[in-house]
């Protein structure tokens, strides 16, 4: 009974990954309309309008053009998101549509909001593997 314990251990930690260190440059902030500078790591899970169910969330206030953010990451494949919370309300503000966001966005893949809505997980995800490379994200504002 112990040797089957044993090799269960051994197979659990031979499937586990070590986090990646990864440093995520975001680009073309318009910072002087001040607010917040928000990243979202997510899963296939919520993205991209769950904020809740990011796996990771990082917030920094807007101070320049370029901003950093570094994270640990465990999953093996993710989808990111970047908002610019000028209202810091921890969500997208629409314009006068309803429909448009009025702030800033920026997603992996360099997917954006189209008129057939948010970008999906399938087109936006990366691998692991490029965030260990360093990534980096534009913000596309309305």
């Amino acid at each position: 009974m112990n040797w089957k314990l044993a090799c269960l251990g051994v197979l659990l930690m031979s499937k586990t990954t070590g986090a990646i260190s990864s440093e995520i440059t975001v680009t073309g902030i318009e910072h002087k309309r001040g607010g917040n500078i928000i990243v979202f790591i997510f899963t296939d899970d919520g993205f991209p309008k769950q904020h809740d169910r990011a796996v990771h969330q990082q917030t920094l206030k807007a101070q320049s053009e370029t901003m950093q953010f570094h994270f640990e990451v465990n999953e093996e494949e993710v989808a990111i998101k970047v908002l610019h919370d000028e209202d810091e309300n921890g969500r997208v503000t629409k314009n006068w549509t309803g429909i448009y966001p009025a702030e800033g966005l920026g997603f992996s893949n360099k997917q954006k909001v189209t008129l057939t809505g948010a970008p999906v997980y399938k087109r936006s995800k990366i691998n692991a593997s490029e965030l260990g490379s360093g990534l980096s994200i534009e913000m596309v504002y309305p």
